[in-house]
């Protein structure tokens, strides 16, 4: 039985690739580099920032570029993600059915706390972790561990729901099933090749499965 659920952030939750690319564009300019597409740095987005630029910032500092980014991104972060379709509903659905709730994600921590605040989603996402919080980032599974330690939840009652093959990695290494929605917007590899227990075709059956006892 499914008792608790984490999820990702960027890419799972909300579409956060604009302002994702708005700030590696930055980053790129202030070291003479021309801007990439989003459809472009989308392919390099799961890994964490310091993965993100070293690969699209080639032979830059990377501990300089990665402070260029987090100086420029709190300006556009909120402005430019939004909430897939479905996520909403589907929180105050598992929340009011008494689902404890929160979010692992490679992303700065501080972003993705102060994204679920400008959200209006804190009440509903109390934990959010990052790689900071444990040391290191999906997929290694130190992050979901702790993640369900602090929703309360035993490994084999929780649940987290991703996008990509890191979200797979990372959950089988803990022993957490694992479904993906949205497969295919970010990355390069196939997430279904590392044998997610589901694959989801909109956001609401998160709810609608969970609600009617339909658990892997």
């Amino acid at each position: 039985m499914i008792r608790g659920v984490l999820f990702d952030f960027d890419g799972t939750l909300a579409d956060s690739f604009a302002a994702i690319a708005s700030s590696t564009n930055h980053v790129r300019e202030s070291f003479g580099l021309p801007p990439m597409t989003e459809e472009s740095i989308r392919k390099y987005v799961g890994l964490g920032l310091e993965h993100l630029l070293g690969d699209l910032c080639p032979g830059c500092d990377v501990a300089l570029a990665v402070s260029r980014y987090r100086a420029h991104h709190p300006g556009v972060m909120l402005k430019l993600t939004k909430l897939f379709p479905g996520v909403r509903e589907t929180l105050d659905r598992l929340h009011a059915a008494g689902y404890p709730m929160g979010v692992c994600s490679n992303k700065s921590v501080a972003f993705t706390r102060s994204l679920i605040a400008g959200l209006d989603l804190a009440e509903l996402l109390p934990v959010v972790l990052g790689p900071e919080d444990v040391g290191v980032p999906k997929p290694d599974p130190a992050m979901l561990i702790e993640g369900c330690k602090r929703l309360g939840v035993p490994i084999l009652e929780g649940l987290y729901i991703g996008d990509m093959v890191v979200d797979v990695q990372a959950a089988k290494a803990a022993g957490l099933p694992v479904w993906l929605v949205h497969v295919g917007l970010a990355g390069t590899t196939d997430p279904r090749s590392a044998g997610p227990e589901r694959i989801l075709d909109r956001f609401a059956e998160i709810a609608e499965l969970l609600l009617t006892q339909e658990t892997v």
